[in-house]
């Protein structure tokens, strides 16, 4: 994997170590506007059509994971699977920014889990503060961690997510600590950013959706990493096809683990 990421321009200097510091403190980190307006406008194009063109079975290669719980939601629009649904979703999970964080916290060998798109719809989208791994972890022996792509402005008003920092190294599960895992945290940090910022989220940190209360959709990218010997959310292998593997480099495709 060393290897790969060498030709993905990922170098131990990729992330600074301000921003390390404050990822390993935090369990969160905010990479910065990573997609341009002209991006967010391709990528944006691209969503739209494949939502149009996959109407209700939007999402459905989720159904598919054991992995996932609560692969239909409700209060949110959903597409999976993106690797295999156009070269625009290609920076997802080679930017070398992001693979650096995510090294920094798995380490060497890591892969994708899954690439989603998630909508909180107008007056929706509220989870539960929750984590993305079955139980505790040692600090320092993560197995899961998230990136974030903002599609659009994230604020208060329409949903954005948030975060209790620190909470990855407190051994501690959200729904045996909290009365109820919907209300406020008094620690909770919203991420407020504009459209095309990127967070990592260290996925042992509580975190979840708030409510949508605009009369828009809140949109974002999810590329969802795991350490290699854990299982993927969505089975790279079984979903790519001949189209994806002819586009990419050999060391995006061991990102992929395919």
């Amino acid at each position: 994997m060393k290897a790969d990421l060498i030709e993905l321009g990922v170098s131990q200097t990729t992330l600074g170590q301000e921003e390390k510091d404050f990822l390993d403190k935090n369990g969160y980190l905010n990479l910065g506007q990573l997609l341009s307006a002209e991006m967010l406008k391709r990528i944006l194009a691209k969503v739209d059509h494949l939502l149009q063109k996959e109407g209700q079975m939007a999402g459905a290669e989720l159904m598919d994971s054991p992995y996932i719980k609560h692969p239909k939601e409700a209060g949110a629009d959903r597409l999976a699977d993106l690797v295999n649904k156009g070269e625009e979703f290609d920076l997802f999970y080679t930017h070398p920014k992001v693979l650096a964080a995510m090294r920094y916290v798995l380490g060497d060998d890591f892969k994708l889990s899954s690439l989603n798109y998630r909508a909180a719809k107008p007056g929706q989208g509220l989870q539960k503060l929750h984590v993305d791994w079955h139980d505790t972890v040692e600090p320092g022996d993560y197995k899961v961690c998230n990136s974030i792509w903002l599609l659009d402005d994230f604020s208060a008003a329409n949903g954005a997510t948030r975060v209790v920092p620190g909470t990855h190294l407190n051994g501690l599960l959200p729904q045996n600590e909290l009365a109820d895992p919907f209300a406020p945290h008094p620690d909770q940090v919203l991420i407020e950013a504009p459209a095309g910022s990127v967070f990592i989220f260290n996925s042992h940190a509580w975190h979840g959706g708030t409510n949508n209360q605009t009369d828009q959709y809140r949109r974002a990218i999810h590329s969802y990493f795991c350490r290699k010997d854990q299982p993927q959310q969505v089975d790279q292998k079984r979903y790519i096809k001949d189209v994806t593997k002819n586009r990419l480099s050999k060391a995006a495709l061991n990102i992929l683990e395919v």
